[in-house]
């Protein structure tokens, strides 16, 4: 029998045992199951449940990259689209699924501005155009210490950059996301300062894994997981993938990002995945996989870069405890 490898030699299944439908589960039967669930409101939280998946009908004819492929089980469309963070609906793990219903992702518009050659405005079916979209399995670790395997769709972002053409000048890209008090319940938290902003070295956002995302599980971003588009940064804690992007900047200088400016000894600008550095309140040497056998699980040792060894010569010289 002829089993396909990747070029590191691991082998590979076939698209269809990467991520079957079956694993997903049914919207249907996940807004009844939680339904079921709620303590109180129920009626209302299925209505807001509802909404906040009305945005995952759609399909996004996209074919499964094999060079992008980790080994690990696929979490379940349940345990990924209802335990997340996105705060401008919520701290809650649960409260984004619950909120986001109130999320409108069209008409929307994405703004590329600053150091660029060619700055431009796209409205998001325009941007979902502008390259082949491809699915691809990545791990997303998140600081808190829990981590999920989640099929993304979209292209890298290096595609765009080509496109605006940074000049001499550009040396990080910045996102900004969308803050709308009036679709965000969760902006009157003052968590953070609004709008959520995020940013990449230049040559991290042209690297290959820098993913810009339009989906997952083969349908459209669910409002609660960045509708209508986020980018997806697999070696660096989720908080780096910023999500409901409606600005991509351009600048000279490192950028303001959110959780740095808030809490700068807890979270750095970097923020590689990186198990020798703990967080001032927990280690990150180990994680926990949404989706296994609950608390009593053990728990997986974290990898270096989150298992994307291939970044290492990003950081090259660097000190990672230092520029964490």
């Amino acid at each position: 029998m002829l089993i396909k490898r990747n070029p590191n030699g691991i082998d590979l299944p076939f698209p269809s045992e990467i991520t079957p439908r079956e694993v997903f589960e049914s919207r249907r039967d996940f807004i009844r199951r939680l339904a079921l669930g709620s303590i109180a409101g129920g009626a209302l939280w299925e209505m807001a449940a509802r909404e906040a998946f009305a945005q995952t009908g759609q399909k996004l004819g996209a074919k499964p990259n094999p060079a992008y492929v980790v080994m690990d089980k696929t979490t379940s469309f349940k345990d990924a689209t209802s335990y997340n963070n996105f705060y401008e609906f919520g701290t809650d793990k649960a409260d984004p699924a619950r909120n986001a219903g109130t999320l409108k992702t069209r008409p929307w518009t994405i703004a590329i501005e600053g150091e660029v050659k060619k700055p431009m405005t796209l409205d998001i079916d325009s941007l979902m155009k502008l390259a082949p979209l491809e699915e691809r399995l990545y791990r997303l670790r998140c600081v808190e210490g829990w981590s999920m395997v989640i099929p993304w769709t979209g292209y890298s972002l290096a595609e765009l950059i080509r496109r605006v053409e940074p000049n001499g000048n550009a040396k990080y890209v910045q996102f900004i996301s969308l803050a709308d008090p009036k679709q965000m319940n969760g902006l009157s938290s003052r968590v953070l300062d609004w709008p959520y902003a995020e940013g990449l070295r230049l040559d991290e956002a042209n690297h290959p894994l820098t993913l810009l995302t339009f989906g997952m599980y083969g349908e459209t971003l669910p409002n609660q997981n960045g509708a209508p588009v986020r980018v997806v940064v697999p070696w660096k804690y989720g908080f780096k993938s910023a999500k409901s992007i409606v600005k991509i900047r351009f600048v000279r200088d490192q950028p303001k990002t959110s959780w740095n400016e808030a809490a700068a000894s807890e979270y750095g600008f970097y923020s590689n995945v990186n198990p020798n550095v703990d967080h001032p309140r927990w280690s990150q040497a180990t994680e926990r996989r949404i989706g296994e056998d609950g608390l009593f699980t053990p728990k997986r040792k974290t990898l270096m870069f989150n298992g994307y060894e291939q970044v290492a010569s990003l950081y090259s010289g660097m000190d990672l405890k230092k520029f964490f």
